[in-house]
C-alpha cells in the first residue's frame, strides 16, 4: 500500500474514474428531492486564473455536501460564448475565426476546470454561440416581439468609437465604454429594444421576496430601476405649435421656475433652435459632444448652455420662459428636459448664476423668510410655500400633493410614476452574436421570422475589416433574402442580439440540452427550478440578473413557466487578490491555476482558496497559505497511513465502550466539529471556518496517537474518527478522500455516502468549568463532574486552595450559585 502522499497520481486516477462512470450525472427524473446549485458560466476569453477558481470550488462545495445530504444535484456548467473579444481577436490576429478562436479557449477552460475536480454533469454543457442554442434565444426574441415586448425605435444610443458597436446604458462606466476604456458618443440610430420598463414595477416589488439574496445586490438593483412618483407637466410652447413635458417630484416649486433645459442629446433641440441660434447651438453641442457625458452631470462639474431661442409657458401663472440647452441634463432621465428652480436645486442655482437668470424663492423656512438677495446657494430644504398664489402658506410636503391634485383638475399636468430603468437596447452592430429574426420587405415592411425557419444561421465565410464594421452588411448570401409572408424579395436585420440576451435564459437550457423542438420540457423546468443556490460576481448584480428576472417574468406570464423568479439565493463571492490588486494579466500579478496543481495538487489549491477568507470577502493570495494547505492533506494522509492497517478490518460498531477521559474527550471533539462544519455550510458558507475546525481536529486525533501507547489505542474509536473525518473533508478536498475511503474498502464514492451523523450523546461534557468569584471578583475557576448537586460544587469550591487563600480567616455570608456557570461567595 503507498505510503507517500502524491496527490498528483491521486487526482488523476480519480477524475478519469469519475469521467468513466459518468459519476455525476443526474436525470430529470430524479427531482424529488432536488438541489440546483449553479455557478455563472464564464466567457471563455482565454485561461483561468485562480481567482476564476474561487467561485467553482464553492459551488463544488455545496454541490458536493448536497449529495451526501440525500440530494439530487443539478450542478451544471457552459460558456456565455458570442461578444466581442472573440471578434476583435479575429480582426487584431487577422489569421483566426471567432468561432475558433471561441471553441480553443473553451477547450482549455474545460480541461483546466476538469482538473480541479469539479463535479460538474458535463452531458448538460451549453454554449452559447452553438446553433442548438442561438435557435432558441432568437425564439425567445419572437415570443417577446409578438408580444409587444420587442420592438425598434431611433434614438441617441450610446457609441464606442473603438468597438464599432451600440453600448447598453449598463455598458458604460464614467463615460467610457466598460470593455476597452474610450469614451462614449452619442449616435442617433434605429436600434431594437425590450420593453423591460413594462416590468419595471415587477422587479422592484418582487426584490421584496428575494429573502435569499444579499441586501446590497438588492439596493443596487432598487437604485437601478429607480421609481420616483411625482408629476408630468405640459409646459406649451410659445408662438409655435407643441409642447415642452417634464417631469418633477417637487411640483411645490412650479412658481419658481425660471428657465427651462434640454439634454444635449434631445432631438427638441434641434426643432427649438432658431435660425439666429443655430450657430451658436451647433457649436456648443460639438463640444458638449466631447465631454464625458457622466461627469459634465456630476454635482460639482461646471454647468453649461445656451439659449435656443425659444420660450415655453408655465400653465401655473402663464409667465414666458426661455429654453436652454444644458449640459448637466441626462437625455435618459426623466423626458430629457427640466423645468429649472434656481432658488431650490443647485446645479439649476449655478446655471442661473452663470448666465445671470432670475432666482425666486417659493419655500422659505418657518422660523426664517430667504430672499433671492441673500441665497447664497439653493434652499433644498423643508418649509412654506410663498410667491406660489392659491398655496402660498402651506406646507411644501401638503402642497406636493394639493398640487399635483390641482395639475391634474386644471388638465395641465398628471400624478405619474417615473423609473430610472430605460428599456433594454439589444442590438449591437457586430458580427459575433445572435443574428435577430426579422427581415425586412418594402412591400411588408418588418416580418418576423417563422419559428419553423429557425435558426437564422450566423455565416461563417466573412472577412473582417480593421474598421470594425460588422462583416454582415456586405454579406450578400446573408443579407439578400425573401419575404416569409409574401415571398418577394427581403433584407435581413444585420444586427446581431447583446450577449446579455444569450445568459438571460440559459439557467432553463441546462435542464434539457439536447431538446430539438423546443427550449425547454416545461414539467422539467418546473421541477429543477427555480435555482436553489446561484453562485457568482457581484459585478453582474444589475445587468446578467436584472435581465435573467425580466425574461423569466416574461415567460411566466405567457404560460411557458410556473415560477416568477429564476434564482432563489444568491450567494457574491469575493476576489482573490495578489500583490494588493486584483488579478489580471496586464498587472502581471495572475497565478496560474496549473502551475499550482502541479506544484502542491488540486485538493491543496481548493483547501487554500477555501481556507484563505470567508468567501464573501476579498483575499490577498500567499504562496505560504497553499504551502500551508498542502502541509496538513500530507499530515492527513501519514495519519492515515499509520492507523489504517489497523481499523480495516473492524465492523462498524456504534456500541463501544470509551475507557477514558481522553477518548471521551476526542470523540466529544469529533462530533463537535461535525455540527460545526454542518452549520458553517449551512450557513451562508463559511467554509474558512470548516477548513480551520478540521486542522484542529487532526490535531486532537495526533494529540492522542502520539499520547497514548499504541496497544492501548481504541480501535473503534479511531474507526469511526476516520471515516467521519473523510467524510467532511471530502467536499472540500475530494480525491484524497476518495483515495482514504477506497483504502478503507469502501466500493462506492464517497459523495454517495452519508454525510456524518451527529451523536447529541456525544456533545454532553462529563465536566464542566465552574469560575468562582469573592465579592464579585473571578478568583478561580474549578473543573467538576457535570452530574454534581449544588451543594457538592460548593464543597468542591471551598475546598479549591485559590478560593481557600482569599477566604481564610474571614465570615462567609452566603454564597450564590448560578448552575453549571457561576459561584459568587460572599466573605466580610
Amino acid at each position: 500500500m503507498e505510503k507517500t502522499y502524491n496527490p498528483q497520481e491521486i487526482e488523476k486516477k480519480w477524475q478519469k474514474n469519475w469521467e468513466e462512470k459518468e459519476a455525476f450525472k443526474v436525470l430529470n427524473e430524479e427531482y424529488h428531492k432536488k438541489y440546483y446549485d449553479l455557478v455563472m458560466f464564464p466567457y471563455p476569453s482565454g485561461t483561468l486564473h485562480v481567482g476564476h477558481v474561487k467561485n467553482y470550488v464553492i459551488g463544488d462545495v455545496i454541490a458536493r455536501y448536497k449529495r451526501m445530504r440525500g440530494y439530487s444535484v443539478l450542478h451544471p456548467f457552459g460558456f456565455d460564448a458570442f461578444g466581442l473579444p472573440a471578434e476583435n481577436a479575429a480582426i487584431e490576429k487577422g489569421n483566426i475565426h471567432p468561432e475558433d478562436w471561441t471553441m480553443q479557449n473553451i477547450n482549455i477552460i474545460r480541461n483546466q476546470i476538469k482538473k480541479l475536480g469539479i463535479s460538474y454533469n458535463w452531458d448538460r454543457e451549453v454554449v452559447t454561440c452553438k446553433e442548438d442554442y442561438y435557435k432558441w434565444t432568437q425564439w425567445i426574441f419572437l415570443q417577446l416581439y409578438k408580444n409587444g415586448l420587442a420592438y425598434k425605435k431611433k434614438a441617441p444610443v450610446n457609441w464606442c468609437p473603438n468597438c464599432k458597436t451600440v453600448l447598453a446604458n449598463e455598458q458604460v462606466v464614467n463615460g467610457r465604454c466598460e470593455r476597452c476604456g474610450t469614451n462614449v458618443e452619442i449616435k442617433h440610430l434605429e436600434q431594437w429594444y425590450f420593453k423591460i420598463t413594462d416590468y419595471a414595477d415587477k422587479l422592484l416589488n418582487d426584490l421584496d421576496n428575494l429573502n435569499g439574496w444579499p441586501e446590497n445586490v438588492k439596493t443596487m438593483q432598487k437604485n437601478w430601476i429607480g421609481k420616483s412618483v411625482g408629476a408630468e407637466v405640459e409646459f406649451k410652447l410659445d408662438n409655435r405649435k407643441g409642447s415642452l413635458r417634464v417631469f418633477t417630484t417637487r411640483p411645490d416649486t412650479l412658481w419658481g421656475v425660471t428657465f427651462m433645459a434640454l439634454a444635449p442629446e434631445s432631438p427638441l433641440v434641434e426643432e427649438l433652435t432658431t435660425s439666429e441660434n443655430t450657430e451658436k447651438v451647433n457649436k456648443f453641442l460639438q463640444r458638449v459632444s466631447l465631454q464625458d457625458r457622466f461627469k459634465r452631470t456630476a454635482e460639482g462639474a461646471e454647468k453649461e448652455g445656451v439659449f435656443t431661442g425659444s420660450y415655453a409657458i408655465n400653465p401655473v401663472n402663464g409667465e414666458k420662459i426661455p429654453v436652454y440647452v444644458a449640459n448637466y441634463i441626462l437625455y435618459e432621465y426623466g423626458t430629457g428636459a427640466i423645468m429649472a428652480v434656481p432658488a431650490h436645486d443647485q446645479r439649476d442655482f449655478e446655471f442661473a448664476k452663470k448666465y445671470d437668470l432670475p432666482i425666486r424663492v417659493v419655500i422659505t423656512p418657518e422660523d426664517d423668510e430667504l430672499t433671492e438677495e441673500i441665497l447664497e446657494k439653493a434652499y433644498v430644504g423643508e418649509g412654506v410655500l410663498i410667491n406660489s398664489g392659491e398655496f402660498t402658506g402651506l406646507n411644501n410636503q401638503t402642497a406636493i400633493k394639493k398640487i399635483s391634485q390641482w395639475l391634474e383638475y386644471k388638465k395641465i399636468g398628471k400624478v405619474v410614476t417615473q423609473y430610472k430603468l430605460r428599456d433594454w437596447l439589444i442590438s449591437r452592430q457586430r458580427y459575433w452574436g445572435a443574428p435577430i429574426p426579422i427581415v425586412y420587405c418594402e412591400k411588408c415592411g418588418v416580418v418576423p421570422v417563422p419559428e419553423k425557419d429557425l435558426p437564422v444561421k450566423l455565416p461563417r465565410d466573412v472577412e473582417f475589416e480593421p474598421t470594425g464594421k460588422s462583416p454582415l452588411i456586405d454579406h450578400p448570401d446573408f443579407k439578400e433574402t425573401t419575404c416569409p409572408k409574401c415571398g418577394g424579395k427581403a433584407k435581413r436585420e444585420v444586427d446581431t442580439m447583446d450577449t446579455f440576451v444569450d445568459s438571460s435564459w440559459y439557467y432553463l437550457r441546462y435542464v434539457n440540452p439536447k431538446l430539438e423542438d423546443k427550449p425547454f420540457n416545461k414539467e422539467d423546468v418546473n421541477n429543477w427550478l427555480p435555482v436553489d443556490q446561484y453562485i457568482g460576481g457581484v459585478e453582474h448584480a444589475i445587468l446578467h440578473l436584472l435581465y435573467s428576472r425580466f425574461i423569466t417574468k416574461v415567460l411566466k406570464d405567457l404560460g411557458y413557466v410556473n415560477f416568477d423568479e429564476p434564482f432563489k439565493n444568491l450567494f457574491t463571492q469575493g476576489m482573490i487578490y495578489r500583490n494588493g490588486a486584483k488579478m489580471s494579466k496586464s498587472k502581471g500579478n495572475v497565478v496560474s491555476p496549473e502551475e499550482m496543481i502541479e506544484k502542491y495538487g488540486t485538493d491543496a489549491l481548493r483547501t487554500y482558496i477555501l481556507f484563505m477568507a470567508p468567501p464573501e470577502r476579498d483575499a490577498e493570495w500567499n504562496d505560504s497559505g497553499i504551502e500551508g494547505t498542502y502541509r496538513f492533506l500530507n499530515k492527513v494522509w501519514n495519519t492515515y497511513m499509520k492507523i489504517q492497517d489497523k481499523i480495516i478490518h473492524l465492523e462498524n460498531n456504534s456500541n463501544y465502550l470509551l475507557k477514558n477521559k481522553q477518548e471521551k474527550d476526542l470523540r466529544r471533539k469529533l462530533h463537535q466539529t461535525i455540527e460545526k462544519i454542518s452549520n458553517d455550510i449551512e450557513g451562508n458558507f463559511q467554509f474558512n471556518t470548516a477548513v480551520s475546525s478540521l486542522m484542529e481536529l487532526l490535531n486532537e486525533l495526533n494529540s492522542y496517537l502520539n499520547n497514548t501507547d499504541e496497544k492501548d489505542w481504541n480501535l473503534n474509536l479511531l474507526r469511526e474518527f476516520s471515516e467521519d473525518f473523510v467524510l467532511m473533508l471530502s467536499p472540500i478536498a475530494p480525491h484524497i478522500s476518495e483515495e482514504l475511503w477506497e483504502n478503507f474498502g469502501k466500493d462506492r464514492l464517497i459523495f454517495k455516502a452519508s454525510w456524518p451523523k451527529i451523536d447529541k450523546d456525544a456533545l454532553k461534557a462529563d465536566e464542566i468549568t465552574i469560575a468562582v468569584q469573592i465579592n464579585g471578583k473571578l478568583r478561580a475557576q474549578i473543573t467538576v463532574d457535570v452530574n454534581l448537586n449544588e451543594d457538592e460544587v460548593k464543597s468542591y469550591a471551598l475546598e479549591d486552595d485559590k478560593v481557600q487563600k482569599y477566604i481564610s480567616g474571614k465570615k462567609i455570608q452566603k454564597i450564590i450559585y448560578v448552575p453549571k456557570k457561576i459561584i459568587n461567595i460572599v466573605v466580610k
